[in-house]
Formats: structure tokens, C-alpha cells, sequence
């Protein structure tokens, strides 16, 4: 695409292929020497490459050796936007961060990824998309079992049951939203076991959609259990269950 209209490709190979990672490999094997041969740390996929030193001072000297054996030696265009010294804990690779603990350094997933998963929640989940329950969960859980395939090897149960309860809370505001008369929320209300007396009272609320969501009325009818009888298995239930069956096969 150039200027937003589609045009032939003259040089280069299409985002994605599978032919750019054997190039880069080709192409960036004098670098893996390179630094292999210096003793540095390194992670590389393609031409996205991370070096682990163990002070600032060699970060900036590094950093500046290798871009000048780039593009002086190899002939190759370094990026200097994208290209930065930080600690481990502020650097991101394929969408994952570190952190450390006790027991040393740990794999998380970057804030910045989390948030790409948020927003894709939000879009999937709009109250003006006219489409059923059913068919929204089977679309969340196509995102959910992509999205905890790739970022399983990283620390994140926490991090997946705060995207779980967002989840939830949309998915409420849709189906109280879906009910959209006093009577067919008092209908549905007394079904999921609410007294009818009570029933009447939840059903004639004011609140908004998202203050409804984050109200008792939908916390004790529309709770987790709802939700797995619908076929949500959520993202911390199925990164729980990737990794229990990894670790037992390793």
C-alpha cells in the first residue's frame, strides 16, 4: 500500500512470508559470530535482536560497536528510533518484558501487548455489534486460545484474570443491554434464581450500562459459573491448563 492505494511489488518480500526469516538468518549469521565470539547474551529473531550486558557503561559501548559493524561492515540500515539501552525490565521482545524475583529473572508479557489484547477484547465486545452470546464466545475464545498459545512460556495469571473480569463485565453490559425491557429482565432475573420481589426491584434499576455490570445484580446472576455453562473458558483457565499439561509432558 503507498499513499493508501495498492500498487505492484517491485523489490522485497511480503510481510509475514516465510522466506524473510531464512533471509534474515542468511544475512545477520556474521552478526550471531560477531557476537558470539564476544561472549555478549543475545536473543535474535530475524532482524529483531536484544544484547544482555551487565552495566550501562557496556550497554552504550556495545550498542555503539555493533551498529557501526551494521551498517559499516554489513552494509545494513540500523533503525536508531526503535534501537535504545534499558534495562530488562523496560525492554520488550515478540511482545514479552521481564521481570525478577527471588528466584531470578522471569518472563511477563509486555504491557504494550496486553493492551493490544484489551482493545481486540473492546472490539469484539461492542454492545452495537448485533450478533449473539454464543457467537461473540466462540469468537473470544478463537483470540483467547491464539493469543495464551503464544505468550504461555510467560509468568501471567494474574495479569489473565484481571483480562478475564474485563471480559465478564462486558459481556454483561451486552446481555443486560440484549434483555432491554423491564419485563424480560424480571423474566430472566427470576430464572437465574432471583426471588421475584427482588427480581422487580433489580429489573426497574436506572444505572448504567457499566454500572449495572459492576453491581450485585449481575455479580450473583451472571457469575462465573453463567459463563462456562456458555462455553467461556476464559484466558487464565486455558493458560492454566496449557501449562499444568506442559509441565506434566516435560
Amino acid at each position: 500500500m503507498e499513499n493508501g492505494l495498492v500498487s505492484p511489488r517491485r523489490e522485497g518480500t511480503p510481510q509475514g512470508s516465510p522466506l524473510s526469516p531464512l533471509l534474515s538468518n542468511i544475512i545477520l549469521n556474521e552478526l550471531d559470530q560477531t557476537l558470539e565470539e564476544r561472549g555478549h547474551r543475545f536473543v535474535r529473531y530475524a532482524d529483531d535482536c536484544s544484547i544482555y550486558v551487565r552495566s550501562r557503561k557496556s550497554a552504550n559501548r556495545v550498542m555503539g560497536c555493533i551498529t557501526g559493524y551494521l551498517e559499516n561492515e554489513l552494509k545494513l540500515k540500523v533503525n536508531r528510533e526503535k534501537s535504545k539501552v534499558s534495562r530488562p525490565t523496560a525492554s520488550t521482545l515478540l511482545g514479552f518484558s521481564f521481570y525478577r524475583n527471588k528466584e531470578g529473572w522471569q518472563i511477563r508479557i509486555a504491557p504494550q501487548s496486553l493492551s493490544r489484547t484489551k482493545q481486540k477484547i473492546r472490539e469484539q465486545t461492542k454492545r452495537n455489534h448485533p450478533i449473539s452470546t454464543n457467537e461473540r464466545i466462540a469468537k473470544l475464545e478463537s483470540v483467547i486460545r491464539g493469543w495464551v498459545n503464544y505468550f504461555r512460556i510467560a509468568k501471567a495469571k494474574k495479569q489473565l484474570l484481571r483480562v478475564d473480569e474485563m471480559v465478564r463485565t462486558r459481556l454483561r453490559m451486552i446481555i443486560w443491554k440484549q434483555w432491554k425491557k423491564v419485563s424480560s429482565r424480571m423474566r430472566n432475573l427470576i430464572r437465574l434464581g432471583i426471588p421475584k420481589g427482588k427480581s422487580y426491584e433489580w429489573s426497574n434499576s436506572r444505572k448504567s450500562y457499566c454500572r449495572i455490570a459492576h453491581s450485585p445484580i449481575l455479580y450473583r446472576t451472571l457469575n462465573n459459573a453463567y459463563f462456562i455453562k456458555l462455553k467461556y473458558t476464559g484466558f487464565a483457565n486455558y493458560y492454566y491448563w496449557i501449562t499444568e499439561h506442559q509441565r506434566k509432558l516435560f
